[in-house]
């Protein structure tokens, strides 16, 4: 599988190029930078290996949840390029992307929480089905369980049991959440972003099996929908 992947849905900008068993990345952590960043990632990384977008298999991006503006930048990048070449999108979960990189045994859940800002957290669970395995062929079959939510600190895995681990960079934004956390016994991973490298290991399994879409149907996903709401105590979930 050939592809390009990003993501701009937090703080970390990044791009990968997946290559058959080679994966070059470009990653960096920004606030307000994204947009300008984002396009000579992904010029650099094709101009260094020596491939034209049109020769690949299809682009992947990380739709969120995640920050509206980041958001828009990496479905906006990747609607233009894919149409531009004619390549089929995989629209891959922002939380998923952190989820792939938690190396949990098959079997093993994993909460993901994010910051939403506002108070929140943009949160799911997630089920290894495969081995962990490592490079750029690591088996990448993360499947949640149940939707994903916003909601706040307090409320996050309300009510959920079995968890084995979490990661997200919600998880030290929120007073007591941790502590919380590791008081149930779950493994606590630190300094975990969604990174385009997770998003192409994703992708490149929605395009094997042909569940890419058109440039135009590769939209964003924000679960909450209104950015300007105030904060309220209960859950929003998107399935």
């Amino acid at each position: 599988m050939r592809l390009l992947a990003l993501d701009t849905s937090t703080e970390a900008c990044s791009a990968a190029l997946m290559l058959g068993d080679e994966m070059r990345v470009r990653f960096e952590i920004t606030e307000r930078s994204h947009a300008e960043l984002i396009l000579p990632m992904i010029d650099a990384l094709l101009a260094e290996a020596g491939v034209a977008l049109g020769s690949l298999d299809g682009l992947a991006f990380g739709r969120g949840p995640g920050g509206f503006t980041g958001l828009r930048i990496a479905a906006g990048v990747a609607q233009g390029l894919a149409f531009g070449a004619g390549l089929p999108v995989a629209p891959v979960s922002s939380l998923a992307a952190v989820a792939e990189q938690v190396g949990a045994a098959e079997g093993e859940h994993i909460l993901v929480c994010n910051d939403a800002r506002m108070g929140e957290l943009y949160w799911a669970v997630f089920v290894r089905r495969g081995a962990a395995g490592s490079g750029a062929h690591r088996d990448p079959i993360i499947v949640p369980v149940g939707g994903e939510h916003v909601s706040p600190p307090q409320r996050v895995a309300d009510g959920i049991d079995g968890l084995h681990h979490a990661a997200g960079n919600g998880i030290d934004r929120h007073q007591g959440l941790r502590a919380r956390l590791e008081a149930a016994g779950i493994i606590v991973h630190d300094d975990l972003y969604p990174r385009a490298d997770a998003v192409a290991r994703l992708g490149s399994t929605e395009l094997a099996a042909g569940r890419g879409v058109d440039a135009a149907l590769a939209l964003p996903v924000y679960v909450r929908d209104d950015v300007a709401r105030p904060s309220a105590a209960g859950v929003t979930i998107v399935s």
